[in-house]
């Protein structure tokens, strides 16, 4: 997008970024729909509006970070994998039709840079568990086994199948949003589910019959 006077460069919208990842969601709308009033921000930051590009991050930056989370597992690559993202969405942003929901697109751009630092890092820490995942897990009398128990299982699973179930039952994607999100089709994501599902009750036994 060509910067005009007044506009945000990209030093400007890396500063946007640093900001903390919220632990909070942001809205209650689902990956397809938008905020009433987004159409209008997208239109301004179109325009060249700093602030209206830095409320479009504020809004989305937290369920990028799932997305990403999701995908990459590390803390420290989910954070690359969402700025990398965000900053692809503001160089292609003349391109995106306002009518479109910002969300489904913009969570596609994170995926596929998610994606690509997976393929990048050949060697990946599987050691950390997204912390959304351990959430269940609130008994201090059984956190701590629970917890080590799902980490490991979900670092057998093959990597798409484990983006499939945390994207699903951990953040709330219909299949169809994760078939759009990981390139797939929606039939191949239910049927990771129910592989991802089936897998974890193997290896976690009677503790979580409820996956």
């Amino acid at each position: 997008m060509a910067t005009t006077a007044g506009s945000p460069s990209t030093g400007a919208v890396c500063s946007v970024l640093q900001a903390p990842i919220p632990s909070h969601s942001t809205g209650s709308w689902s990956v397809t729909d938008r905020p009433p009033d987004e159409r209008d921000l997208v239109l301004s930051a179109q325009r060249g509006e700093r602030e209206a590009f830095s409320q479009l991050v504020r809004t989305h930056q937290r369920r990028a970070y799932a997305v990403a989370r999701a995908i990459v597992v590390n803390h420290e690559d989910a954070e690359d994998a969402v700025q990398e993202a965000f900053l692809h969405a503001y160089k292609a942003l003349d391109r995106f039709l306002p009518d479109q929901a910002f969300g489904a697109w913009l969570h596609r751009i994170v995926a596929n840079a998610a994606l690509d630092i997976t393929r990048r890092r050949k060697v990946r820490d599987a050691d950390e568990l997204p912390e959304t995942v351990a959430s269940p897990f609130r008994d201090p009398a059984e956190g701590n086994e629970l917890r080590q128990r799902l980490q490991d299982a979900l670092a057998k699973l093959p990597e798409r199948q484990r983006s499939v179930i945390v994207l699903h039952d951990v953040e709330g994607f219909k299949h169809s949003e994760i078939g759009q999100l990981l390139g797939i089709p929606e039939g191949t994501a239910r049927s990771d589910l129910h592989y991802a599902r089936s897998q974890l009750r193997g290896i976690l036994g009677p503790v979580r019959r409820d996956l």
